[in-house]
């Protein structure tokens, strides 16, 4: 299943809401849940973002979804990220058509 990053900042209402916070997480859960997928880490951060969540969802789809109804409550502002697992990129670098490579930083093009 996919992995989502979400990087989330409170809102003015989010942070005069702080004391809900551990119950919002708790629904957001659930409602990654009820769309079929894993609520796997909340880390709560400092620095430009409040919360980095990691999220397994089915697709791009349910993770657009998922984002905008947890911004629609206007506690926190919201970006997504789409992760891939090092054996994806594995993947995905195994299917690049070959030639076409560039050449070396610094080197000439012969004419």
């Amino acid at each position: 299943m996919p992995t989502y990053i979400g990087l989330l900042r409170f809102t003015k209402e989010g942070v005069t809401a702080i004391k809900d916070h551990p119950k919002r997480r708790a629904a957001a859960a659930k409602a990654v849940a009820a769309l079929g997928g894993k609520l796997v880490h909340t880390y709560v951060t400092l620095g430009h973002y409040d919360v980095v969540t990691v999220i397994e969802l089915p697709d791009d789809e349910t993770a657009a979804k998922f984002a905008l109804v947890t911004g629609a409550q206007g506690n926190v502002s919201t970006q997504t990220l789409r992760a891939f697992t090092e054996k994806e990129v594995d993947k995905l670098i195994k299917g690049l058509p070959s030639g076409g490579s560039r050449p070396a930083r610094g080197a000439r093009r012969g004419r």
